[in-house]
């Protein structure tokens, strides 16, 4: 029986696609493909998101992933889901009194966080450009009564993300907060900023956006990284 990389290496050679197209088309870095295609997974991040490039893979060939999963679940096991994990950074510290929690699980948790978020950075490194996005809202429409700001109150910027698949994601607010999390299927989240977010996403096509109430168009395809995504888009100042 083959192997997963033995696999989808015939794949991409049957069809006569190389490994920079293919990473062109899957926004999965080369050095992923070829973890892939060597059965190197201890070089590839948890297996949520290799799942996700085995996807992505797969779909840029035209081809079904349930035989690939199917042979990657068989190598990596009955392995346990990953746990949730929130982790909040903020300008000022806040007492919040001693905390009852095994530090070595929490030491250890987050190790593992900052080396998944390395891994997902790398394969942008150099890449300097900053997608943008808007809500599809019409410009003149105005936020419901819920969303209305107290009087002398500064408008602020709502965002709701509800997870349809296990996606992780990396939101920073105008005030330097910033909050990573790796949100299982299901999850729904809400942060309020001043005026915009810039986020970082695993899993495109698992995660479904609001801004104010009002949808933003889906980010990508399942399996995607998007960078420093700006909701909403910086927009030019009205003419006078």
């Amino acid at each position: 029986m083959q192997t997963v990389g033995s696999y989808l290496r015939e794949l991409r050679t049957a069809r006569g696609v190389s490994l920079e197209e293919l990473s062109r088309t899957t926004r999965v870095g080369r050095s992923y493909l070829q973890a892939l295609e060597s059965d190197a997974f201890e070089k590839l991040p948890a297996p949520v998101f290799t799942k996700g490039f085995i996807r992505a893979y797969c779909l840029a060939l035209g081809e079904p992933a349930d035989e690939v999963l199917s042979r990657y679940r068989e190598v990596v096991g009955g392995a346990p889901a990953e746990p949730a994990l929130t982790l909040t950074l903020r300008p000022k510290a806040r007492g919040r009194g001693p905390v009852l929690v095994s530090l070595v699980l929490l030491l250890a948790l987050g190790l593992g966080l900052f080396f998944l978020t390395l891994g997902l950075q790398g394969r942008f490194k150099g890449s300097s450009t900053v997608q943008r996005a808007t809500p599809t809202a019409a410009k003149s429409a105005a936020p419901g009564p819920a969303k209305a700001p107290a009087q002398g109150e500064p408008s602020r910027a709502r965002l709701v993300a509800r997870a349809t698949e296990p996606t992780w994601v990396r939101v920073q607010m105008d005030d330097g907060s910033v909050v990573q999390e790796l949100l299982p299927a299901g999850a729904t989240r809400e942060w309020v900023s001043s005026k915009r977010f810039v986020l970082t996403v695993g899993n495109a096509g698992g995660l479904a956006l609001e801004l104010n109430g009002q949808p933003i168009p889906p980010l990508g395809a399942r399996g995607a990284v998007i960078q420093n995504l700006v909701i909403p888009a910086e927009t030019e100042a009205p003419k006078p």
